[in-house]
């Protein structure tokens, strides 16, 4: 199996590394030598600066890991050649060409993975689990928070050049952090409505926004919202649901999961119930944050050979980038934004 990657800043380095402890070898590198890391771990790998070169080499797959921007170049002119694709998230900065996108993976048979790694994330698995099982009986109300202060992420390369920080690259805080956009849709289904203040209330120097307050109307009757900040030391992500029989927490860094319920009872009032938190892993070994993206990688191989069905489809990108852009929208405008149905957009 032949790969590509597009892109060599931090992310599509992760990828390299995990290709090769999943014993990939046949690694190509497609690169503008814009990345302000060393270059001394790619040097051993051929590498191409002219993309049609690149695709020339015909690789089976190409992991699409430059800025967002400049993804729908890459990812059109793959797709064309009959690649498999897995796109970073969000697949793109607007919804510009990708009709034609979705066109040609299904004109050449291509599989794609969009990623959004927090589906693989063993945590959120479980909660979507118990609300399978109908653990806490209907869910109403969905809360997720994600706050973790913007020059802390990558802190041996400046902050103020990476794509999050730059609205010419795609970024942003709504699109870079859109993760709990899909993950919230993949548990509770389509959302129909979207409202939103997205503000640059800090002295960050970048060009975007750092702040973020969205409001989701989900297709099914639940309500959620969603904190998204740059700012926030330490970090915090997680997430609460309440339902109509009990409360589901979880939280991203220690993968914990817990359950509270209600046990009806015929009189009187119903007792609250804290059953063990699920921890995903053996507590000698804390969860990693690589183990999410080793995960997922491991699933896009699987997605290659035929073996796997994508867990995160391009479907599933576009409707992740659709609320995203809603939410812009919505705060420019100073109103809530319908969303059609994904079957009638």
């Amino acid at each position: 199996m032949k790969i590509l990657i597009a892109g060599l800043g931090s992310i599509g380095r992760r990828h390299l590394r995990n290709l090769q402890a999943l014993s990939v070898q046949d690694i190509l590198l497609y690169r503008t030598r814009r990345s302000t890391l060393p270059d001394e771990e790619l040097s051993c790998f051929p590498q191409e600066t002219d993309l049609a070169a690149a695709l020339d080499h015909r690789p089976d797959a190409v992991i699409i890991a430059n800025p967002t921007a400049l993804h729908l170049e890459v990812a059109l002119a793959a797709a064309e050649r009959g690649c498999h694709l897995l796109i970073e998230k969000p697949i793109s900065h607007n919804l510009d060409r990708l009709d034609e996108l979705q066109r040609l993976v299904q004109q050449n048979h291509c599989r794609v993975l969009v990623g959004y790694h927090f589906r693989f994330h063993p945590g959120l698995l479980k909660v979507k689990e118990m609300l399978q099982q109908g653990l806490i009986g209907r869910p109403l109300i969905v809360r997720a928070h994600w706050g973790e202060y913007l020059p802390g992420w990558h802190p041996w390369e400046d902050y103020r050049q990476g794509y999050s920080a730059r609205a010419d690259l795609g970024g942003g805080l709504v699109l870079t952090l859109s993760h709990p956009l899909d993950y919230l849709r993949w548990l509770f289904g389509d959302v129909s409505r979207v409202f939103a203040a997205v503000e640059k209330l800090s002295n960050l120097e970048i060009q975007v926004e750092d702040m973020a307050e969205i409001c989701l109307w989900f297709a099914n009757g639940v309500f959620g919202s969603v904190h998204l900040d740059y700012l926030q030391r330490p970090p915090r992500h997680n997430l609460q649901i309440i339902g109509s029989h009990g409360t589901i927490e979880w939280e991203s860094s220690s993968g914990e999961t817990r359950l509270y319920r209600f046990e009806p009872q015929q009189t009187g009032e119903a007792p609250l119930h804290l059953f063990p938190s699920f921890s995903p892993l053996d507590p000698s070994k804390p969860l990693e944050r690589n183990d999410l993206f080793l995960a997922e990688m491991q699933h896009f191989l699987g997605v290659v050979e035929g073996q796997e069905v994508p867990r995160c489809t391009l479907e599933d990108g576009v409707a992740a980038l659709r609320i995203a852009l809603a939410a812009y929208r919505a705060a420019e405008m100073k109103q809530v934004v319908y969303l059609e149905s994904p079957s009638s957009a």
